[in-house]
């Protein structure tokens, strides 16, 4: 039986891709890809994301034993890092989830969530979950405004270090993508960037919280309350 291994690379295109190829191969759940620089490294919707020296970039291959509420894998990762790496520096402050893949220190992001699955007909039969973590890596320009990094707040923190622990957290939380349970929406809710914030995308209105299939819920200003499994968040002003 294959047991998960850590492939440490300094350069590659992309994490999401080389633990796809492992996950074809048969690698099993847990097994990682740790990257010091990736050259093509990606978010959601293909967006790129600066992947240099100095953060942590990594992909997990995982298998999970229910698929039922993939949409709601992406939070619970976010909200097993933001638990993990609260506890890793207690100097932090708080970390708030943004719907439906961003972990927050204020209003900047530190880090991101992406989940990639891969099915035959209606089996899933991996899910690749690639986390971006700003550590001390150089910010793009076009990232400095709206982006942080733990040593902005956190002298001394290492990408190498924290890669285990980041590992050992995402394989556990991704064993079942099923939906959320009640005491993960209360740990959400407590961490939610959006709720009651003016939104202009995926629809207009105000944020309500999640499902607990990870849908955002969007109260319109008609009055209704609809609930948006994926898209892009815009908040208004």
């Amino acid at each position: 039986m294959r047991l998960p291994e850590v492939f440490r690379v300094s350069d590659v295109p992309s994490t999401m891709e080389a633990a796809h190829a492992q996950a074809q191969l048969g690698a099993p759940h847990g097994t990682a890809i740790v990257a010091a620089r990736q050259s093509a490294g990606r978010g959601t919707r293909g967006r790129q994301w600066s992947a240099e020296l100095g953060g942590l970039w990594l992909s997990l291959v995982a298998r999970p034993t229910r698929t039922d509420a993939l949409e709601a894998l992406s939070l619970r990762i976010g909200l097993a890092l933001a638990t993990l790496l609260e506890r890793q520096f207690p100097a932090l402050p708080p970390i708030a989830l943004k719907w439906p893949n961003d972990l927050m220190l204020g209003d900047l992001k530190l880090a991101g969530v992406l989940c990639e699955a891969r099915w035959t007909g209606p089996l899933c039969q991996w899910v690749v979950i690639g986390v971006g973590l700003n550590v001390c890596n150089p910010l793009a320009d076009a990232l400095t405004i709206g982006a942080t990094r733990l040593a902005d707040w956190v002298p001394g923190a290492d990408p190498v270090t924290l890669a285990g622990p980041c590992i050992a957290a995402i394989s556990e939380a991704a064993r079942a993508a099923g939906p959320l349970s009640a005491p993960e929406l209360n740990g959400f809710a407590a961490r939610d960037y959006l709720t009651g914030r003016r939104l202009n995308d995926p629809l207009a209105g105000t944020a309500d919280g999640i499902t607990a299939a990870g849908a955002l819920r969007v109260r319109t200003d008609l009055g209704p309350v609809r609930e948006i499994l994926g898209g892009v968040v815009t908040t208004a002003g």
